[in-house]
């Protein structure tokens, strides 16, 4: 990994800890929030740590398991981490979908955080 630049290190160790802890137990997710931190899934919007951790956990399945694609990862000007992410998810006995989720990773009080992330399925409406 050191050969990597240092905006895709701490991207690649931030989308394997996300998906660790969603899949392993979502109510460990608010440690990588603040809340000033907003949340767009499925074109839903909430903000703030609190409401962020509550939809994420009152998602309605009892497991997951995430399969990640493909990620790629950006530094912005001022100095954050831009995380797409492209893969595919199998939430309890349901049919596996495609999913892409993208995070704007920040360094707040010496921690990345995720300032801000976007969810959605790869449903296509014909």
């Amino acid at each position: 990994m050191g050969d990597k630049p240092i905006w895709e290190q701490i991207g690649s160790s931030f989308v394997q800890h996300y998906y660790q802890l969603f899949d392993a137990d979502r109510t460990q997710l608010g440690a990588i929030y603040i809340d000033a931190s907003c949340l767009t899934w499925e074109g839903q919007q909430f903000q703030g740590k609190a409401a962020i951790v509550e939809k994420l956990t009152s998602l309605p399945f009892q497991k997951i398991q995430h399969s990640i694609t493909a990620q790629d990862h950006q530094p912005t000007p001022d100095s954050c981490i831009l995380s797409m992410v492209v893969g595919q998810l199998k939430a309890d006995d349901d049919q596996i979908l495609g999913f892409h989720q993208t995070f704007l990773l920040k360094n707040f009080q010496g921690a990345w955080v995720c300032t801000n992330e976007v969810f959605r399925l790869a449903l296509h409406n014909v």
